[in-house]
């Protein structure tokens, strides 16, 4: 059977081997599906628009039933390795002739436009899905650490107390933003390009919202060129998968090392560890970089996509529309497998409260408390109180005292050098004590979004009622394709 009368030849060899037949089997694996769906909607509008009868689409619509990865194969010959057309020949050898009209006015522009995005919203609903299960592991985890104080740090350095479960609630905070945004993304993309023809519109009255709702999308695309010319959502989709990556790889960071010997903070199961081949005594957490190796592709990927397009004509073209979006589930790929490891760590992780408190009790975190003390409580001005605070724990250190051991002396002779003189009746000592306190540093923070144990439980509830909408949000968009399908 000859698909066409402009060209008399067939696919060669390696126009085959190297870019028709891999294209074949990727769309057979993943589109062919929506291929399917797209095929049952044409044929509800041939009814519409009396080009057939029901009964004559109902038997079409039954051979396009059996069509499966395994019925279709890339033939030179005969389907010159193009799935649309491997498509239409299993209709056509099927033991029922096709009407005259089928096909009629149509494009594969379009069709495979509609088939991409119908296969990237399902891409983008599965990220999701990981995405919430995810963020509900973080919350729990969250959850359980609230009260036990550990180092924050900023610039590589201790800085102030914090609690795992502060700094976990700032991961889950960036999962909720990345699902509020794909969210967002998948709603602007939600528009079908069938019926956009192969750029400029078609000429039969096809109903384009009616074939919109039967596909499960929320509208049709209004204009057609950007139906078939315009990729955005490609690079949206890829945007927000990479600027997930990123906070995903920085968080994985830190938990590399709180893993580390030197702080030891976390631990995860020996089914999440590996071994030295050489060192017997080390246990190693590989899977942590494999984390952010796979962070690494998915930020890769999101500008191959955008590079890509650039520079291209504003029109449907193979190289954007397959060999670029083509990326787009590599990408995918990558972002659920980073989530899948990462899952597996937070609910296998437990942190060592033993030796994060003993890292706070052994470092002068309470610089910034006892300078806040000396303004509030002393009356010192604030830039002297820094100047204060500061030369009393360069002074500490210096003499081998712990933050446990307040001398107020030594605070008293660190006021004077900067003209200031404390007032023994200040209790100086009782002020030392509680700036340098490990429990009442976590709890001196009091603004809403800080360390205090309260207030990291009432964000973790707000984020779960907003993870809650979330995913009644997803769960209606999946109601939706379920409904078309």
């Amino acid at each position: 059977m000859k698909v066409t009368g402009r060209i008399d030849g067939v696919p060669s060899e390696v126009w085959h081997e190297e870019v028709l037949a891999p294209q074949f089997a990727y769309e057979a694996e993943h589109l062919l599906g929506h291929y399917i769906a797209i095929e049952k909607v044409l044929l509800l509008e041939y009814v519409r628009m009396d080009l057939v009868d029901a009964d004559g689409a109902a038997a079409l619509a039954a051979r396009l039933d059996e069509l499966n990865p395994d019925a279709v194969r890339a033939d030179p010959e005969q389907n010159m390795s193009d799935i649309s057309f491997a498509v239409e020949r299993h209709v056509q050898d099927g033991p029922v002739t096709p009407f005259p009209a089928w096909h009629v006015d149509r494009s594969r522009n379009d069709l495979q436009a509609c088939a991409q995005l119908m296969a990237a919203r399902e891409t983008l609903a599965a990220v999701a899905d990981d995405l919430l299960a995810f963020a509900r592991t973080v919350i729990a985890l969250a959850g359980r650490y609230t009260d036990a104080p550990m180092p924050g740090c900023t610039h590589g350095q201790a800085a102030q107390i914090v609690s795992p479960g502060f700094h976990l609630a700032a991961l889950s905070a960036e999962t909720i933003a990345a699902l509020r945004r794909m969210l967002r993304t998948y709603d602007e993309c939600d528009a079908c390009p069938l019926g956009s023809g192969t750029m400029a519109g078609q000429e039969l009255p096809w109903d384009r919202d009616r074939m919109a709702g039967l596909l499960g999308f929320a509208r049709a695309q209004p204009h057609a060129l950007v139906a078939v010319a315009s990729r955005s959502w490609t690079t949206s989709i890829a945007a927000d998968l990479a600027q997930h990556a990123v906070a995903l790889s920085r968080f994985t960071t830190d938990l590399m090392d709180w893993c580390g010997g030197h702080r030891g903070f976390l631990d995860l199961p020996d089914e999440l560890a590996g071994i030295s081949a050489a060192m017997p005594q080390k246990r190693n957490f590989p899977v942590l970089e494999r984390i952010r190796g796979r962070c690494a592709q998915i930020a890769g990927r999101a500008a191959d996509i955008v590079a890509g397009q650039r520079n291209t004509p504003y029109s449907n073209t193979v190289e954007v529309s397959k060999e670029v979006g083509g990326q787009l589930r590599v990408q995918a790929d990558a972002m659920r497998s980073a989530l899948r490891l990462a899952h597996a760590v937070i609910a296998g992780a437990s942190f060592r409260t033993d030796r994060m408190r003993a890292a706070c009790a052994d470092d002068h975190l309470g610089g910034f408390t006892l300078a806040n003390r000396l303004t509030l409580t002393c009356g010192v001005p604030w830039r002297t109180a820094q100047i204060i605070a500061g030369r009393y724990v360069k002074t500490s250190v210096e003499r081998g005292l712990r933050p446990g051991e307040p001398d107020a002396a030594l605070l008293c002779a660190a006021a004077a050098e900067s003209g200031h003189v404390l007032d023994d009746g200040e209790n100086i000592t009782a002020l030392l004590a509680e700036a340098f306190d490990v429990d009442l540093g976590l709890r001196a923070k009091q603004s809403a979004g800080s360390a205090h144990p309260q207030r990291v439980r009432e964000l973790l509830d707000e984020q779960s009622e907003e993870l809650d909408a979330l995913d009644a949000a997803w769960a209606d968009n999946a109601a939706r394709r379920r409904r078309a399908a």
